[in-house]
């Protein structure tokens, strides 16, 4: 068994990659969990050590060997069964290694089954879960059609590396941009930003660094046909290819394309923009369930209020209407509150003078602002002097200071 450990260890570590200090380990490990059974006690203080060169096992307990006729049965078999295991667990390390390498990459496989709404998908060495939540709406799949799929995140479990696909994620789409167009690749066309509501409608913004290269061109390609691949990959879903600009005006219009825009106002502070546009344009402007704007606002990173010109003007009247009635509701409760000022609040009037001014039918501040003091001094008892200081005082409380007396 010893010459024969040796051939095998060494074979694997040539075939598998494996390094042989760790399977030496592992069954030395393993082997000293046997002698304490072979011992009966669980805690016993055991060793093994194999001769790397010889292949030999011999087993320790406290310093002393330990010889069992029964253990080199034991040996064989539990070598086996570690290099087996270790076997398992490098082929294991070795996919999760592969695919970790791949996270952000598109890769293909076959519909291997259904787990709850989840899709599993073998991918030849693995296989890939296509999670409920990151399949799009309207595909449908049965066993043994292949797909395409974006490598979202590879996790290390007991059973193997899980691998978490998804084609609804917008970055599929940006791979398959990347894919489908040489310029992408090469550096001369940037996709700057992407958003996208999956199954249904996805807006791409691209960015030429050649003034000479149309980057929404080379994305569409020669009658459609880069565009068209990736709209067939995608199942139908609609695709928007916007030119980026750093000047937000204009990408806001390029965005909503090909809604025809009136007017733009920005709010920079708040990150909000509010379009209008000429009512027949309005739906077209916001799509189907808003998802127009809302694709738009996510691409742009903005909050885009979309408007119609004719409901913006007659808000505006409305509000201005709203403000005039204030106005006069405000007057009308300032000119009641005069009404009810006593006369002898104001200055000169005395409770003579008041009886005065009553018994003449000047029983209200508004009466008494709009005499002269001529007219005033025509009553008995009333000078011109007083006459003046009361007209100056009933017009103070009107604003009308300033108005000869």
């Amino acid at each position: 068994m010893n010459e024969e450990l040796l051939t095998i260890l060494e074979h694997i570590e040539r075939e598998k990659g494996i390094d042989k200090e760790i399977l030496f380990k592992a069954i030395e490990s393993a082997l000293a969990s046997a002698g304490r059974k072979i011992m009966g006690n669980k805690e016993a203080d055991v060793s093994v050590a194999i001769d790397r060169a010889t292949g030999e096992i011999k087993i320790f307990s406290e310093g002393k060997e330990i010889r069992s006729e029964g253990f080199g049965r034991i040996a064989a078999q539990t070598a086996k069964q570690v290099i087996i295991q270790k076997i398992r667990e490098a082929e294991r390390d070795i996919i999760f290694e592969d695919y970790q390498k791949r996270v952000g990459t598109i890769t293909s496989g076959a519909v291997h089954r259904f787990e709850k709404g989840d899709i599993i998908v073998d991918l030849g060495k693995a296989e890939g879960i296509l999670p409920r939540p990151q399949q799009c709406p309207g595909e449908h799949y049965k066993q043994g059609d292949r797909l395409r799929a974006y490598i979202m995140e590879v996790n290390k479990t007991a059973h193997g590396p899980q691998i978490l696909m998804s084609r609804a994620d917008a970055t599929f789409v940006k791979r398959l941009f990347e894919l489908e167009v040489p310029e992408i690749t090469e550096g001369i066309v940037e996709i700057k930003a992407i958003a996208r509501e999956g199954g249904e409608r996805t807006k791409i913004a691209v960015w030429s660094k050649d003034e000479k290269v149309d980057p929404v061109g080379a994305c569409v390609g020669m009658r459609g046909s880069r565009v068209k691949e990736i709209v067939r990959e995608l199942h139908g879903e609609r695709v928007d290819i916007v030119r980026w600009t750093d000047d937000i005006k204009e990408y806001v219009k390029e965005s909503l394309k090909p809604t025809q825009i009136s007017e733009i106002k920005l709010d920079k502070e708040k990150r909000r923009i509010e379009v209008l546009v000429p009512e027949d344009q309005l739906s077209i402007g916001i799509g189907k369930h808003g998802q127009n704007v809302r694709l738009a606002s996510k691409l742009i990173g903005w909050e885009i209020d979309i408007r119609s010109k004719e409901a913006k003007a007659k808000e505006k009247l409305a509000l201005e209407e709203m403000e005039n009635t204030a106005k006069d509701q405000k007057a009308k409760e300032e000119q009641e509150e005069k009404r009810d000022i006593k006369l002898t609040e104001l200055d000169g009037v005395g409770k003579k003078v008041e009886k005065i001014l009553r018994a003449a039918g000047y029983d209200t501040v508004d009466k008494i602002k709009g005499l002269t003091s001529e007219e005033m001094t025509k009553l008995e008892g009333i000078g011109k002097k007083t006459a003046e200081k009361i007209i100056k005082s009933a017009k103070a409380l009107y604003g009308e200071n300033d108005k000869k007396v």
